[in-house]
């Protein structure tokens, strides 16, 4: 089934070339968002994975164009997601948390800032915006932006699929779901196949009129559980491997205690997979996770499931796809509990890959929390198999895909006022290349990572420039990307002037979005550090048992 996945999209792949060129004159756009949940940078082959088989999107990534340089806006989920419905920043938004939100604990020195529980109602996101202009609207998959019931209709979705609002599966990848609207099917099936035919029997309903489809997987969330021959797969190709050089996992601090890795995690001091007393934590080093290699491979094979069945269809050639992940690869595990202590048996349950040579994962203000794979393939107007190298960001969806179906991409209200056109990028202009070039790129994160346990805090990147700002004790930390995409050279202190230069362009930025700041907690006890919290610990999360839970 997988060589003939493969086989289809080559031949997809030289249909998108052949017709490039041709026009489709007096009929709209379609456009396929699929939008994965929590794939790291580098977890795929075109990026450099040499363990995570990822054949399908590394064909497309030879056709569309490939954004190198693209930006999450928020480490965690909820709110990247709001900014690419939206075109907002979450700080605008006010929604800058995953939702519901990290409660409060006795150590931290400011209140988590508390987050919108939902999209707002009164905008006009981009499922309403296609709608209104004659398209079938649908989602499949993730939606955590409301638990409101009629959340996604009163957003403009007019299918839902599952009517679950959660962020993660309710249990396990495996049937039966338990998620109105999965029910039936054969039992053991596994939810990202499930979820792709469920979309695409709506895509085969649809096909005669445009359409918007919002493929957003759960996958490759957690819980970590692979599809169980691609995991076998893994498993024989693992024990073939030579044993990865350096060690399993590094020791990173909170930032706002000082800067850099603390070491390896070989130290007696630093013994277990916990939040140690110095708030430092574990970061995974190596892709050799089977159930997440399983896992990736499987969203793979459906995103080329998804284009052949254009190519089946008939709609390769009117059909604009997108292909993006909403937050960085989980690389350190989650801590929502700070007393969680993880023992070595369920690792690959906690920690899904390494996002080598970016710093840090999902959580993390680093690159690694929020530079992701992207990817666009625009039939007949945009450059086909070109790289760009220039910063952009999730709010900038919004304005490109009205931009490419033709709808005023204006801001309607407050929508699409903080992102940019892409157009520029995907037609080759190099005079609107250039103004975008010379836009900032914004992050606020008011409250206290499950990740990585770093202090609240906040970030700019201008040109080959960023730095990050955190709240506790005002710390600041520049990088230059070009010449240290690993960001492991501070810089504050020798260009202090670039960093003054910094720190008020991100000041600025906050004032005019109304950015909500964290204020002093009045329950904070100072001698209380993680894991000394006086909560009862557990030797595993909630997310490696039934029921699951954001991270």
């Amino acid at each position: 089934m997988k060589r003939f996945l493969i086989s289809s999209l080559a031949i997809l792949v030289g249909s998108f070339v052949l017709h490039a060129q041709q026009t489709s004159k007096g009929k709209k756009m379609n456009v396929i968002f699929y939008l994965v949940d929590d794939l790291g940078w580098t977890d795929l082959g075109y990026e450099g994975s040499s363990f995570y088989e990822t054949p399908n999107i590394d064909s497309f990534a030879r056709v569309g164009v490939r954004f190198n340089q693209a930006y999450a806006a928020c480490h965690v989920c909820s709110p990247s997601r709001a900014s690419i419905l939206s075109g907002e920043y979450p700080a605008r938004l006010h929604l800058t948390d995953w939702l519901p939100g990290r409660k409060d604990f006795p150590f931290q020195k400011l209140k988590n800032v508390e987050s919108q529980q939902h999209l707002p109602y009164d905008g006009k996101p981009l499922p309403a915006v296609m709608k209104e202009n004659g398209y079938r609207t649908a989602i499949f998959g993730k939606w955590h932006l409301g638990e409101d019931s009629n959340s996604t209709q009163r957003q403009g979705f007019e299918v839902h699929v599952p009517d679950y609002n959660k962020g993660w599966p309710n249990g396990s990848y495996y049937s039966p779901y338990d998620m109105k609207g999965l029910e039936g099917g054969v039992n053991g099936e596994y939810l990202t196949d499930r979820l792709t035919t469920e979309a695409l029997k709506w895509v085969e309903r649809n096909k005669d009129q445009p359409f918007f489809l919002y493929l957003a997987q759960y996958a490759v969330h957690d819980p970590i559980q692979g599809r169980g021959d691609l995991v076998v797969k893994y498993e024989k190709k693992l024990a073939k491997m030579p044993k990865p050089k350096g060690a399993p996992f590094l020791l990173e601090g909170n930032p706002d205690d000082g800067d850099g890795v603390t070491g390896t995690a070989q130290d007696e001091a630093h013994k277990g997979f916990k939040v140690f007393p110095d708030r430092t934590v574990k970061i995974k080093q190596h892709q050799d996770n089977v159930q997440f290699a399983a896992m990736v491979d499987c969203m793979d094979e459906n995103f080329g499931r998804v284009m052949a069945k254009l190519k089946q269809l008939g709609l390769e050639d009117n059909t604009i796809v997108i292909f993006f992940s909403d937050n960085g690869g989980m690389s350190a595990a989650n801590f929502g509990n700070p007393s969680r202590n993880i023992q070595p048996v369920a690792l690959d349950k906690a920690f899904s890959s390494s996002n080598l040579p970016l710093r840090g994962g999902k959580g993390w203000m680093y690159e690694g929390g929020i530079r992701e794979p992207m990817l666009i393939y625009w039939p007949h107007q945009g450059e086909h198999g070109v790289t760009s190298e220039v910063p952009v960001t999730s709010t900038d969806f919004y304005s490109t895909i009205l931009d490419m179906v033709g709808i005023d991409p204006k801001p309607r209200g407050a929508n699409g006022i903080d992102g940019s056109s892409l157009v520029p990028i995907l037609k080759g202009d190099k005079a609107g290349i250039d103004k975008l070039k010379q836009k900032p790129l914004f992050w606020h994160f008011p409250h206290y990572s499950n990740h990585g346990g770093q202090s609240p805090g906040g970030a700019v990147r201008f040109g080959d420039y960023k730095l990050i700002e955190y709240y506790e004790n005002n710390t600041v930390q520049l990088f230059n990307l070009k010449d240290d995409p690993g960001e492991q050279h501070d810089l504050a202190k020798t260009q202090p002037d670039k960093a003054k230069e910094l720190t008020a362009m991100l000041h600025d930025w906050r004032k005019q979005v109304n950015a909500e700041m964290p204020v002093a907690n009045p329950k904070y006890q100072p001698g209380s550090k993680w894991p000394g919290t006086g909560i009862k610990g557990e030797e595993d999360s909630p997310y490696d048992k039934k029921g699951g839970g954001e991270h």
